[in-house]
């Protein structure tokens, strides 16, 4: 199936990206690279075309108008403890490699200020998200350490529980937020680092916004009332964001934006299963085996119009100021007609454009509301630490929350 937008739409909508390109919340580039390359960059230059290989290169997100980046620093929630914070530490090597090696393209960004530099500069802005709680393995100084390395937010589970928090897609246990889980959201909030709400329990969302004195994010999440998976955010979420002033980020992963692929994508990951792969294996021999099964059994596409929506959905709910975009690019092996790698985006601006939104809405959905997110959090972070320590609690010192019993 392919999706064929407006072309005088098109154009408007790279001469509004060009003003206001996209804060993309959530790529997987640093594990597909350790997956593909071992982290090898003359071997995956990303200066140059890789669409035999990744959804993201340097040309592609250039023709996207991708002006910032979340480099997502995920680890499969199957390593645990001091396996998982290494391997987190490698992927954050592997996004400073990054910068330093396209120095002219790329600029390391720990502010708010830092994007906006990075921006007049004309360089993409690179920030850093660990994806899941699994990665600081219980300890609030390994939080600590995150930070002071670059990670910006952390989704605080993945596909599996933590000890302290809720998956949207394993059975429930806290029921939301341990009290330890309360802890690590106060700690990021002390610290400036974005509480990311992706890919957990919607018991979890709630019990966060409870607790977070700053804007929360949704890295990569679409609507749960418009395609009804465990991994989309609820209406009664969406209506609690204006009072947080967080930011949902909607997500492109087919199985996540359109029912009918709901059924698909599970045959097709147990199919990955029994070949001795992860379902979320992107590897070229992995893609084989993918493409293999699509072409014996056609799978429902998603398009741009999809993903939009979801937005258009998201803002009636959430309003405006509490959206954006974050594609999951190089984290799937599927993508939408319109959408299928990051050079895509002025595809969804253009839907957009067609469906009427004004383009004081689309610089609020690209770049303002994510730049004002990360700020906020600085200036809570920066009254906080003047009233409160770092965190010493201990998994094993936290009583049971009053709430765990829900």
């Amino acid at each position: 199936m392919t999706y064929v937008a407006d072309p005088a739409m098109v154009e408007r909508a790279r001469a509004l990206l060009a003003e206001h390109p996209v804060v993309d919340g959530h790529n997987d580039l640093p594990w597909a690279l350790r997956e593909q390359v071992a982290y090898d960059l003359d071997r995956r230059d990303v200066a140059v075309d890789q669409s035999a290989f990744l959804h993201t290169d340097l040309p592609r997100m250039r023709a996207g108008g991708v002006g910032a980046q979340f480099w997502s620093v995920y680890v499969p929630s199957d390593l645990a403890g001091d396996a998982a914070v290494s391997a987190t530490l490698e992927q954050i090597d592997c996004v400073r490699a990054l910068v330093e090696h396209y120095p002219d393209q790329l600029r390391l960004a720990l502010t708010a200020d830092d994007v906006e530099a990075a921006r007049a500069e004309g360089r993409i802005a690179s920030l850093l998200g660990a994806e899941g709680g699994h990665s600081i393995a219980c300890s609030l100084a390994t939080l600590r350490a995150l930070y002071a390395l670059g990670v910006r937010y952390m989704t605080l589970t993945h596909n599996d529980n933590t000890p302290w928090a809720d998956s949207a897609t394993d059975e429930p246990a806290a029921h939301g937020l341990t009290a330890f889980g309360e802890e690590v959201v106060r700690e990021m909030n002390r610290l400036g680092m974005l509480v990311d709400l992706s890919h957990v329990s919607a018991d979890t969302m709630r019990d966060a916004l409870r607790v977070s004195r700053a804007p929360v994010v949704f890295s990569h999440s679409s609507s749960r009332a418009v395609c009804d998976h465990p991994r989309n955010i609820p209406d009664d979420v969406l209506e609690r964001l204006p009072a947080n002033g967080g930011v949902a980020m909607a997500t492109f992963v087919p199985k996540f934006v359109l029912p009918e692929a709901i059924a698909w994508t599970r045959a097709a990951d147990e199919n990955m299963r029994a070949q001795g792969l992860h379902p979320l294996d992107t590897t070229p021999e992995a893609m084989e085996v993918q493409r293999a099964y699509e072409a014996a059994n056609p799978r429902p596409v998603a398009t741009a119009a999809t993903v939009a929506d979801h937005l258009d959905h998201m803002r009636e709910v959430a309003g405006i100021d509490h959206i954006g975009i974050g594609g999951d690019y190089d984290g799937t092996a599927f993508t939408p007609a319109g959408l299928e790698d990051v050079s895509g985006y002025p595809n969804l601006i253009a839907e957009l454009l067609g469906r009427g939104w004004g383009e004081a809405d689309i610089a609020k959905l690209t770049w303002q509301n994510a730049v004002r997110v990360l700020r906020d959090a600085e200036d809570v972070a920066r009254g906080l630490r003047g009233t409160e320590r770092p965190s010493i609690m201990r998994i094993t010192d936290a009583e049971p929350s009053q709430d765990a019993t829900r």
